[in-house]
């Protein structure tokens, strides 16, 4: 019969266990040695069986605008290089804090795939619509352009279309919904988020699009100021869900890691359950490419407006892509691809420019660029900060409305996107810029 354990032999053995990294079944393990054979048993097999992780040495990764990012996110950036897995990062300029890997951080990694690097909202992403009209047209529909809006968009956390008034599109009818359970659970919410957009810095919006000389790669000839559709949102419940669910296994299965690095762990791609993450991350993110294509469509049927061109960017998502020769999984929380020649888009906060670039294949940042303007101050920061009068007079000053929007959106809790555009010049080329004018986000 196994031997009672006293209170003192207990908080012994929960101090022993804590770091140790030991799995769920070795610390039953312990547990039953110590009730078997007592706390010098116990001690010894923790002791045996203890994980050991080294972070002592950090890959190479360089940072874009360092004067312009806190000491906590260069921390983060630099916890995340010392992963066993990682074989190169980047950090651009418009970082930020976050969970795991800090917004604005780009690592590649070796063979794994980490939830946390890809972010909470997976395949967050832009769309921008170039329309075939011009300033007049949003100064003579301004009142048409603003109701269409409201009426063809939904906003927040939950927020779904009405049973009877549900887009359709081919993402519906993806086999990838039948690959595991919870996909399928997954699917009759996509059914009624389709075409829907988050809380927070999520937004659809007109603006004007400046066009200064022609350019081949986005396919309009004609310089000029063009009437545009911006949206920027991600994969919805659907994405949230998956993130937490694999990001708590991916914990489960690293209890080696210490808690300042515990939110990157990561998933061998050799494994089952590497593999599901891996379908499921880029099923979310043509879901949410499908998001913004019904958006768009809504909006521009509604108006009777023309699309010229449409360019768009994931930039919370992880790609398969060659570093040094070599296949490796970069990873880009909060960061655009960049690739020569490869179209992206910035944008500023609701009150400021956003821009359409163009890549220059920057080996050294991962071949990617700042995925907007990046915070300077938290939500909570920025809600004790600013009133929503001083919000309205800042977009009022430059002739923005706002539709709906939280004092955590507020543009002054941003950094100065013409800072970090600059910051940039060796890895973008600027194509076009965008100035916001009728902006729809969450009643937050």
């Amino acid at each position: 019969m196994g031997k009672s354990i006293k209170k003192k032999e207990s908080k012994q053995l929960k101090l022993a266990l804590k770091g140790a990294g030991l799995t769920k079944d070795e610390h039953k393990r312990a547990w039953a040695i110590m009730r078997d054979e007592g706390l010098d048993a116990a001690l010894a097999f923790v002791g045996a069986e203890r994980k050991i992780i080294d972070l002592s040495k950090a890959v190479p990764y360089n940072i874009w605008g360092r004067e312009h990012i806190d000491k906590a996110s260069i921390d983060q950036m630099d916890n995340a290089a010392r992963l066993p897995v990682a074989v190169k990062g980047a950090l651009m300029p418009d970082a930020h804090v976050g969970y795991g890997l800090p917004i604005g951080g780009v690592l590649a990694t070796e063979n794994a795939v980490i939830p946390y690097a890809v972010g909470v909202d997976i395949a967050c992403r832009m769309r921008m619509t170039i329309f075939d009209a011009d300033a007049a047209f949003l100064k003579r529909y301004n009142e048409m352009l603003k109701h269409e809006l409201l009426k063809q968009t939904r906003f927040g956390a939950g927020a779904e279309f009405e049973r009877n008034n549900l887009s359709n599109h081919p993402i519906l009818d993806d086999p990838d919904w039948d690959a595991t359970k919870m996909l399928d659970h997954l699917y009759d919410t996509a059914v009624v988020q389709l075409g829907t957009s988050g809380g927070g810095n999520h937004f659809v919006e007109w603006g004007l699009f400046t066009l200064d000389k022609p350019d081949t790669v986005l396919g309009i000839d004609e310089p000029g100021e063009y009437l545009a559709l911006l949206s920027h949102s991600g994969s919805r419940a659907v994405g949230y869900k998956i993130a937490n669910h694999y990001s708590r296994l991916a914990r489960e299965l690293h209890p080696e890691l210490p808690d300042k690095v515990k939110h990157l762990a990561w998933l061998s791609l050799d494994t089952e359950e590497g593999q599901e993450y891996w379908l499921s991350m880029e099923l979310a993110g043509r879901f949410a490419a499908a998001n913004h294509a019904v958006i768009h469509k809504r909006i521009a049927k509604a108006t009777g407006l023309q699309a010229l061109t449409v360019v768009e960017n994931h930039h919370n998502f992880a790609w398969k892509e060659r570093v040094d020769d070599k296949e490796v999984i970069v990873h880009r929380k909060g960061a655009t691809p960049a690739g020569h020649d490869v179209l992206g888009i910035i944008p500023g906060s609701m009150g400021d420019p956003g821009y359409v670039v163009r890549g220059k294949g920057n080996e050294d940042a991962l071949n990617s660029a700042a995925h907007g303007a990046g915070r300077k101050m938290s939500r909570k920061a920025a809600k004790r900060s600013f009133n929503r009068r001083q919000m309205v007079d800042y977009l009022a000053e430059r002739g923005i409305e706002l539709l709906g929007g939280g004092l955590d959106e507020a543009p002054m809790a941003y950094k100065a996107i013409g800072d970090v555009i600059a910051a940039q010049d060796d890895l973008i080329v600027v194509v076009g810029r965008f100035i916001p004018k009728i902006v729809r986000m969450a009643n937050d």
